[in-house]
């Protein structure tokens, strides 16, 4: 499995209640065989997601009137998130907060590119992923599910470079 779970304010038994526990780990898994060292990310997750059942009409809009959508819904859980770097973070968690503050969606679940800049002061893309849910409550404060994939690299002349290499610092604030 090249992709990480994390679990924040009770996402999992959430996701447990509702019986999705392996539907989620399946389309997760899904997503990571297609997408592992793939170009063209954006259409390949819709398509993954369609092909899963996560793509119902009518359900993903995130606020009527707008063309704002989540990437998938299924039974009061929207998953949302943008593979291409880890900087979503902020824009996927405000997405899926105002679904559950109007109440249309019990749980999210973001799926993030788990690779990290050479140059990032922060730790590992765990650390910071669990440092920031932290911080940006009470502002987010809905039960998520982060996964962090491994893509792989596309093109090796232009990829950047992992963060494997360096120690994490001690405090991802400073």
């Amino acid at each position: 499995m090249a992709f990480e779970l994390l679990h924040f304010r009770y996402a999992d038994k959430i996701l447990k209640n509702k019986g999705m526990e392996n539907d989620v780990q399946t389309t997760l898994q899904y997503l990571d065989d297609v997408l592992y060292g793939a170009q063209q990310r954006g259409e390949l997750i819709r398509q993954a997601l369609k092909d899963m059942g996560w793509r119902e009409d009518g359900t993903l809009t995130i606020l009527e009137g707008r063309r704002y959508q989540y990437k998938g819904f299924k039974n009061r859980v929207a998953m949302e998130g943008y593979i291409g770097n880890y900087e979503i973070i902020l824009e996927g968690l405000f997405r899926l907060q105002i679904g559950f503050d109007r109440e249309t969606i019990d749980a999210g679940i973001l799926i993030l590119n788990s690779a990290r800049s050479f140059d990032s002061p922060f730790g590992s893309s765990r650390e910071l992923a669990e440092w920031e849910v932290e911080v940006l409550e009470p502002t987010i404060s809905l039960p998520v599910t982060i996964a962090l994939f491994d893509i792989g690299e596309t093109n090796t002349a232009t990829a950047p470079r992992l963060r494997e290499s360096i120690p994490p610092r001690n405090d991802p604030k400073s």
